[in-house]
């Protein structure tokens, strides 16, 4: 039923949010645990995990996006159901690994529902979702991917930290021990949902138009550049 392309490709999705959520929950709760340096780590650890692992299954490591790639019809449902059930175990196993690095359990940080929580999860995510999705749609080579998808998720993670946690990733909420349904799994999702269909409607078939009409520019200016130039004579020597 699965062969060795498949399962690499969850265990891709498996290690590649575990150690996300790992490093998370490493320096959220350190003394160094400011919002700047979790988007710092958050953001170099997402793009190495695509620089490493995008070849193999693209490193979404994230059911929001996962969501809405599905939406976007990017992904198949099947793949989709895959995706999302490694990626939580792999936020579920860091969550494991850290408890034992530490030798404590943790209180849960979520706290309750609020609008304002919601709507910066939402906006975050929104920001890293359009960073992946301008990736995804044109085609950036996976170096580039990297950068953009790191990037994105940082200032995403930056921009939602005024007013929440700034996890921008139902997987690494369930790690960090944030799982509310109505904040930090909700907004997640309606962000990337916006922010990959926003991109996909609106912004990527005039990038792709654009990209076609400039080849085709230059096809007409070789042609007419061609037909410009005057034939060369041959001529024939006299026996």
């Amino acid at each position: 039923m699965f062969g060795r392309q498949k399962i690499a490709t969850l265990v891709a999705e498996f290690l590649g949010t575990g150690v996300l959520t790992l490093l998370i929950l490493s320096v959220q709760r350190s003394t160094i645990g400011v919002p700047f340096f979790v988007a710092t780590a958050a953001g170099l650890t997402v793009a190495l995990m695509v620089f490493v692992l995008g070849g193999i299954s693209g490193a979404i490591l994230n059911p929001a996006l996962v969501l809405a790639l599905w939406t976007a019809r990017k992904i198949s449902t099947l793949t989709g159901v895959l995706f999302i059930a490694v990626e939580m175990l792999g936020a579920w196993a860091a969550y494991g690994l850290y408890t034992y690095f530490v030798n404590s359990s943790l209180q849960p940080v979520g706290g309750h529902f609020t609008g304002r929580i919601l709507v910066a999860e939402a906006v975050g995510t929104g920001i890293f979702a359009l960073g992946w999705a301008a990736a995804l749609y044109q085609g950036y080579t996976r170096a580039v991917t990297a950068s953009v998808a790191g990037l994105s998720y940082m200032l995403g993670i930056i921009a939602a930290s005024s007013a929440a946690i700034g996890l921008l990733n139902p997987a690494a909420a369930l790690g960090v021990r944030a799982w509310v349904w109505g904040t930090y799994v909700l907004g997640p999702v309606l962000g990337a949902i916006i922010g990959v269909n926003l991109f996909g409607l609106l912004f990527a078939e005039p990038v792709a138009a654009a990209a076609s009409g400039a080849a085709a520019t230059r096809s007409t200016a070789a042609t007419r550049s061609t037909a410009k130039k005057p034939a060369k004579k041959t001529t024939r020597r006299k026996k």
